[in-house]
């Protein structure tokens, strides 16, 4: 499917993409009648269609067993990534932000880097969000970060991606027991409108996402009382015309509702292509 006026390939366009994925587990699968494994699925299946048309994808997580970290490691080592003969980059980008490798050993991270070597690139950075060189982070101690590491470090983190990534996407994300100034999908979403980087908002999962989803007045308001997150009266400030993600307004109200991932992968696919090639 081609973009409105569009004469380009999708691999021409999101061979050049690196683009954010924000998820985390959704308090509200049950409640929407679905599993926890249907929001991996998704998220596996938005990745996958993506690495198949050239892009890469940049996660911001820990490595810890079972997370979507791992998910999509396992992803691009099944699933390699459609670029160019010339293009050898890496199909997934993780960055480790501060606060999450200082607490690593240095032989746990060296084992991380070499067997993803070929297929992920990890990336760990220092406290104000800069690259940091393994030999560098050789040279310092193990400890636990304090709650305003956590939260300097993630934001520092989180800038980092929007800097280096050309869209989001987010979908589920908890709203609770976070570490941080605010939940990560809520803050990366944030980011991405206040420098009107392109945003997918995919609510049909429940959780962090629905909740922002609402606030830009995409889907109608819960029935039921939500827990309050900070930082969520800061989406006030925009509509959903400040997504400029290519998407219409009906368009964007679909995938802010929809559970069913084929869907919602047709209508990013469309934004990203509208946005590469814009009506005249």
């Amino acid at each position: 499917m081609a973009g409105r006026g569009a004469s380009v390939s999708y691999r021409e366009v999101l061979g050049q993409h690196a683009i954010a994925i924000s998820t985390s587990e959704s308090p509200d699968m049950s409640a929407l009648g679905l599993s926890d494994e249907h929001l991996r699925d998704a998220m596996a299946e938005i990745a996958r269609h993506l690495l198949a048309l050239g892009a890469r994808l940049v996660y911001g997580g820990d490595l810890r067993a079972h997370g979507f970290s791992e998910l999509l490691f396992e992803l691009v080592a099944r699933h390699r990534r459609d670029a160019d003969d010339e293009d050898d980059r890496p199909g997934v980008i993780n960055y480790l932000a501060w606060p999450v490798h200082i607490q690593m050993s240095v032989a746990d991270i060296e084992k991380a880097v070499s067997d993803l070597a070929g297929t992920a690139e990890l990336i760990c950075l220092t406290l104000d969000g800069t690259r940091q060189s393994l030999e560098v982070r050789k040279q310092l101690p193990q400890q636990q970060p304090d709650d305003a590491q956590w939260s300097s470090g993630l934001t520092a983190m989180r800038h980092m991606m929007r800097a280096e990534t050309q869209a989001c996407i987010v979908l589920g994300g908890r709203v609770d027991q976070f570490e941080g100034a605010m939940p990560g999908i809520a803050e990366e979403a944030l980011l991405s409108l206040q420098v009107r980087q392109p945003l997918f908002v995919m609510g049909g999962f429940g959780g962090c996402a629905r909740d922002i989803a609402e606030t830009l007045t995409l889907v109608k308001p819960w029935t039921t009382p939500r827990p309050a997150w900070p930082g969520r009266q800061d989406f006030e400030a925009f509509t959903a015309a400040d997504l400029n993600n290519g998407l219409t307004p009906e368009e964007n109200a679909t995938l802010a509702r929809t559970p069913h991932v084929d869907q919602a992968i047709t209508l990013i696919l469309r934004g990203l292509m509208n946005v590469a090639s814009p009506l005249p």
